[in-house]
């Protein structure tokens, strides 16, 4: 089910909610104070963890040959964050270079970290919507850098190549699964619940069992993506949401279920 996207989180909008958020803990802190703003209870259950690379040496390396790059893609916000700290750390990017990313979330971090210039599609935000753009069909004779965790998908890469373009990974943060007691999410008797990737969805499943399906894959299950519907709906999810892109999208497509769910009591 696709939720109608519309301005409706005002400090009403969430009343009684009980929202279960997933992302990592640093990350959760603002997607929380609007929940809870708009009236709703955010439940903090993190499913992956974010941290830096533990090995920078080949990463160094990489930022230190940069300038003979055309263009570097930066695959989320976690990708901006460390990437761009670790090419700081040892300079500044080169003036050359262009800029591109996948999602909104992304390109408002790279604005923010003062880089206006950013390739980004603005209508489907993955690999295929940037894949899309003009500026990335003629790209034969390219060196490009993709920025992102350890581990992803390779179409991007795969894509770009077949265009003719030479691409390289680097790896700027690292993803682990923090130890969760599915317990404690079963004790919050949540209304709902939201994930925003795949990696963390499939950590929730692993420690679903038959019991806890029983009760969890009844609850609405808000995701971002239709590859995360698509991998909740093989999992047996019975109620699956997709939002919008950001924090906008999903807490609009919480405030309309919610004003449905109570309009039909």
């Amino acid at each position: 089910m696709v939720i109608n996207q519309q301005q409706m989180t005002n400090e009403f909008a969430l009343t009684g909610l009980k929202i279960v958020v997933t992302r990592p803990s640093d990350q959760a802190v603002q997607l929380a104070q609007r929940i809870e703003h708009a009236g709703g209870k955010a439940l903090l259950f993190p499913l992956l963890d974010i941290a830096p690379i533990k090995d920078i040496g080949l990463l160094n390396e990489q930022i230190a040959r940069l300038p003979r790059f055309d263009l570097a893609i930066f695959i989320s916000p976690n990708a901006v964050r460390y990437g761009i700290a670790a090419i700081r750390k040892k300079g500044t990017l080169p003036p050359s270079l262009r800029i591109a990313t996948v999602g909104q979330g992304s390109a408002h971090a790279l604005r923010d970290a003062g880089i206006t210039e950013v390739i980004a599609p603005t209508e489907r935000f993955d690999s295929e919507g940037l894949l899309a753009l003009p500026e990335l069909q003629d790209v034969a004779g390219w060196n490009v850098m993709i920025f992102r965790g350890d581990g992803g998908r390779e179409l991007l890469g795969n894509t770009l190549r077949t265009r003719g373009a030479t691409v390289e990974y680097a790896a700027c943060y690292q993803r682990t699964k923090p130890p969760q007691d599915i317990g404690a999410l079963l004790n919050m008797s949540p209304d709902v619940i939201t994930v925003t990737s795949s990696e963390a969805l499939g950590y929730l499943w692993q420690m679903m069992s038959g019991e806890v399906q029983a009760v969890l894959l009844d609850k609405p299950l808000f995701v971002p993506h239709e590859r995360i519907a698509e991998l909740a709906r093989q999992q047996g999810w019975h109620q699956v949401m997709l939002t919008g892109s950001g924090d906008e999208g999903l807490l609009s497509a919480l405030a309309a279920w919610n004003k449905g769910s109570n309009a039909n009591i």
